[in-house]
C-alpha cells in the first residue's frame, strides 16, 4: 500500500473516531490487531459493542464499497470480532454490531455511518 494511501486511511481513521466520540461512543481500540486482521475501530455505547470499518473513499462509489467489503472481508471482521470478546469477556453480555463508516465518498455526506451493515449470518 502506498504511503499516500496510508495517509488517507489513517486521517479517515482519525475523523471516524472523532466522529464516534462525538456521538456519546467510547473508543475501546483503534486498529485491533491479530494474525489474520484487524478491526478498525472497537466501541462500546450503552450495552452495544460495536466494530467498525472505516473506509475512506474519495474517489469511490457505491460499487467500490461493496467490492471493498465483500463477504469474505466481513466474515473475516467477524472472526477478528470473536477472537476479540474471548480476550476481552467484559463485554460477552453486550449486544454485538457491525457498523461500517465511509469517509469522502462524492456524493455522500462527509462521514456516512452505516449502522447494522452486516452480521455474522453472512
Amino acid at each position: 500500500m502506498s504511503d499516500s494511501r496510508k495517509r488517507t486511511g489513517a486521517d479517515g481513521e482519525k475523523r471516524a473516531a472523532q466522529y464516534l466520540k462525538n456521538c456519546g461512543f467510547s473508543i475501546i481500540a483503534r486498529n485491533w490487531r491479530i494474525k489474520s486482521g484487524e478491526i478498525d475501530i472497537i466501541a462500546h455505547r450503552n450495552d452495544t459493542l460495536v466494530f467498525f470499518e472505516v473506509k475512506t473513499l474519495p474517489h469511490g462509489n457505491a460499487d467500490t464499497l461493496a467490492h471493498v467489503l465483500d463477504a469474505r472481508k466481513q466474515k473475516r471482521i467477524v472472526e477478528i470480532s470473536k477472537r476479540f470478546i474471548a480476550i476481552n469477556r467484559q463485554y460477552s453480555k453486550s449486544y454485538i454490531r457491525y457498523d461500517v463508516i465511509v469517509v469522502d465518498m462524492p456524493g455522500m455526506p462527509e462521514i456516512y455511518h452505516i449502522e447494522d451493515a452486516f452480521s455474522e449470518l453472512l
